[in-house]
C-alpha cells in the first residue's frame, strides 16, 4: 500500500536564463500502470542503466513530440546556489503517489512529486536537511561538500529508508532517513572517523583524511540483504588513498573497509571516485574500479585496476591493465569509468558467461571474466609494453593502435599520454541492451578528440558495443555502431529504455563544459540528448539554456514516458501532447 506523506506540501515555481512560450504540463499520474522503482544509481545493483519497460517513449514518439514538461521550485541556495551531482531515484511503491527523490551539494535532500495525483507535479513532498556543508574554495569554484553521490534506498526495510552521505566541519557521514516523510532514523548518522576506518581496514595502516581532502563522489551501494552499505572515497588533491568502506545497517556503525594503498605517500591514493559507485552482485560480492596510484607493482597498492571483495572487504580478485605503469604517471586512471555487470549469457553459447566491464579516460573498454579475475591478490602485475598480454578478454585482431591484439578503444586517438582532465575521453559508466535477438549490447559515452594533445571534442560521443560469443570461446567486445554527428564535452552516464528488446532510446546528459570550469561560473548550460539506439542517429536535444547548471557527470532517470534531471533544480521532460 502506499504511505500518506507527513510534511505540508510546497508551492513550486520555475526560473530559466532564456525566456520559452511553452508553458510548463503537469502529467497526472499513471492509472493501472505497473509499479517502478529506481532506488539507487544506474537503476539496480549491476548498474545496468536499462528500463526495459518503457512503452511511451520511442524514436518515433521522442521525434514527434518530446520537450521540456515541468521544473521544480527553487531548492534552497544557503551557503550558494545548489548544485546537484546525484542522480535522481524514482519511487512508485512509496507514499501516495509516485515521486523522485534529489540531493544537493548545500546538504538538502527532497521528495519532489513526479506528477499530479494528491499534489501538484514538481511540489515539494518533504525535504530534510543534513548538515551545514563545509566549503572547499578551491574546489569548483568553492563547492560545498554537502551531498555529492547517488544515495541508494532500501524498499524491504521497515519503514523504507534512504541512505545518503553528506559533509561537515567534522566529516564525513552516512544517515538514513524515512522514505515517507525524510525524517532521520534514530541512532544514525555513521561518522567516517580515521580511527573507525584505521581499525576495520583490510589492507594496511593508511591514514584517512580530513573532510577537506576526501571525496564522496561514488553511488552508494546496497547489500542483497539490506544489511551493508558500501560507501567508495576518493580524493580531491590525490592526498590519500581511496577508500571503500562497507556500514553494517543494523549495528549502525563500519564493521569492513579497504585502502586502495597502505601508504599515505601523495602518489600512493588509488581514489575510488567514480560515479557510479560500486556494482554487487547476486552473492553480495561487490566490485569498483580504482584511479591512478604510485606507479609499478608494489605490495597492497591497488592504483589502474578492478578490484573485487567479499561482503565484509576482503580482497577477492583483481585486474589491472598491462599498461597501467604508464597510466598512472601520466594521471589516465580507469576509476573514473566504474563498471556494469552484463546480463548472464548462456553458457551454451560461450565459455565466459558472467562478464564485468568498464571504460577508462584512455578511451578503451574492457571486458572481463569475473568468474576468473587474472590478477594476483598481494600486487598488480610487472609493468609492461605488450597490450597481447593483457588479461582482460580481448578481440581476436590486431587492434590498429598498437598493431597486435590488445584491448578494445572505442573513443580516441588512443594515447598514454594524453588522458587527465579534459583530455579523457571516458568518466561514465556503460548501460547494458538485450535486443529480442539475443543479442547483448553495451553503450558507451564518452569525448573523442581531434588529435591525442587536443582537448576539442568531435564525434563519436556515443557507441553500440556488441557483446561476440561463440561455443566454448571467451566473449570479447566489437563496436557495433557509433554517433557520427555529436562532440561531448564531459557527459555522464548513457541511460537506455526499451519496450523490452524493441524501440531503444539512449538518453545522454552532457555538462557541456570542461571538466576544469567551476559549476558557479559563466558557463554553457547543460545539454540533455536523445539518440535512437538502433541507428545511432540523434533525436532530440534540448534547446538552449533548459537544462539548469548543475554538477558534473549526472545521469538522467526515465520511468513512464517522463525523463527526469537533477541539475539546480528538479526537471521533467516528456511527450507534451
Amino acid at each position: 500500500m502506499r504511505r500518506l506523506f507527513l510534511s505540508a506540501l510546497v508551492a513550486v515555481g520555475c526560473h530559466h536564463r532564456h525566456t520559452y512560450n511553452d508553458p510548463p504540463i503537469h502529467p497526472a499520474c499513471p492509472a493501472g500502470a505497473p509499479l517502478l522503482d529506481v532506488p539507487m544509481f544506474h537503476g539496480d545493483r549491476a548498474r545496468s542503466g536499462w528500463n526495459a519497460n518503457e512503452t511511451e517513449l520511442t524514436p518515433a514518439s521522442v521525434t514527434a513530440g518530446f520537450n521540456w514538461l515541468w521544473d521544480s521550485g527553487p531548492l534552497d541556495a544557503d551557503p550558494k546556489p545548489p548544485r546537484i551531482h546525484a542522480s535522481p531515484l524514482y519511487f512508485d511503491s512509496i507514499g501516495a503517489q509516485p515521486f523522485v527523490v534529489t540531493a544537493t551539494s548545500n546538504s538538502w535532500v527532497y521528495a519532489i512529486a513526479a506528477c499530479s495525483g494528491g499534489a501538484h507535479a514538481g511540489t515539494f513532498l518533504w525535504k530534510t536537511r543534513l548538515t551545514m556543508p563545509v566549503d572547499v574554495p578551491d574546489l569548483d569554484g568553492g563547492l560545498p561538500l554537502g551531498v555529492l553521490s547517488t544515495p541508494v534506498a532500501d524498499l524491504s526495510a521497515q519503514p523504507p529508508r534512504l541512505y545518503v552521505t553528506a559533509a561537515d566541519v567534522t566529516g564525513w557521514k552516512l544517515f538514513a532517513l524515512d522514505l515517507t516523510d525524510g525524517k532521520p532514523l534514530p541512532g544514525w548518522p555513521v561518522v567516517f572517523s580515521a580511527t573507525a576506518l584505521g581499525a576495520a581496514n583490510k589492507n594496511g595502516n593508511a591514514v584517512f583524511a580530513s573532510v577537506t581532502e576526501m571525496a564522496q563522489r561514488g553511488a552508494l551501494g546496497l547489500s542483497p540483504g539490506g544489511d551493508l552499505v558500501y560507501v567508495p572515497f576518493g580524493t580531491f588533491n590525490d592526498s590519500r588513498p581511496g577508500w571503500m568502506v562497507a556500514v553494517d545497517t543494523r549495528a549502525v556503525a563500519v564493521v569492513a573497509s579497504f585502502s586502495a594503498a597502505r601508504s599515505t605517500a601523495r602518489t600512493a591514493n588509488g581514489g575510488i571516485w567514480g560515479s557510479g559507485g560500486p556494482v554487487i552482485d547476486s552473492n553480495g560480492t561487490v566490485w569498483d574500479t580504482v584511479g591512478n596510484a604510485e606507479a609499478g607493482p608494489i605490495a597492497g597498492t591497488w592504483g589502474e585496476s578492478l578490484l573485487s571483495w567479499s561482503p565484509r572487504l576482503d580482497l577477492a580478485g583483481t585486474y589491472t591493465p598491462f599498461n597501467h605503469c604508464q597510466l598512472d604517471q601520466a594521471d589516465i586512471d580507469v576509476g573514473g569509468a566504474t563498471p556494469v555487470l552484463l546480463p548472464d549469457l548462456d553458457p551454451g553459447t560461450t565459455a565466459t558467461p558472467h562478464l564485468i566491464g568498464f571504460g577508462s579516460k584512455q578511451g578503451n573498454v574492457y571486458l572481463v571474466d569475473r568468474d576468473h579475475l587474472p590478477g594476483r591478490l598481494d600486487m598488480r602485475p610487472p609493468c609492461s609494453t605488450d597490450p597481447n598480454s593483457d588479461g582482460s578478454l580481448l578481440p581476436p585482431g590486431s587492434q590498429p593502435q598498437f598493431g597486435a591484439r590488445g584491448p578494445l578503444n572505442v573513443f580516441g586517438p588512443y594515447t598514454e599520454k594524453y588522458g587527465s582532465l579534459d583530455y579523457a575521453k571516458m568518466r561514465t559508466t556503460l548501460a547494458t541492451f538485450s535486443d529480442g535477438n539475443g543479442g547483448t549490447f553495451l553503450f558507451a559515452s564518452g569525448a573523442s578528440k581531434t588529435a591525442a594533445n587536443s582537448t576539442t571534442s568531435v564525434p563519436p560521443s556515443v557507441t553500440r558495443l556488441r557483446v561476440v560469443t561463440a561455443a566454448g570461446q571467451p566473449a570479447y567486445l566489437a563496436v557495433d555502431a557509433t554517433d557520427h554527428a555529436l562532440a561531448f564535452f564531459n557527459p555522464g552516464a548513457p541511460v537506455v529504455t526499451s519496450n523490452a528488446g524493441a524501440t531503444p532510446v539512449v538518453w545522454v546528459l552532457d555538462q557541456n563544459t570542461g571538466r576544469k570550469a567551476s559549476t558557479f561560473g559563466d558557463i554553457p548550460w547543460p545539454v540533455l540528448y536523445a539518440l535512437d539506439g538502433v541507428t545511432m542517429q540523434p533525436l532530440w536535444k534540448s534547446p538552449p539554456d533548459r537544462v539548469g547548471l548543475g554538477g558534473k557527470y549526472g545521469s538522467p532517470t526515465v520511468a513512464h514516458g517522463w525523463v527526469f534531471v537533477a541539475t539546480d533544480r528538479l526537471q521533467a521532460f516528456g511527450l507534451r501532447q
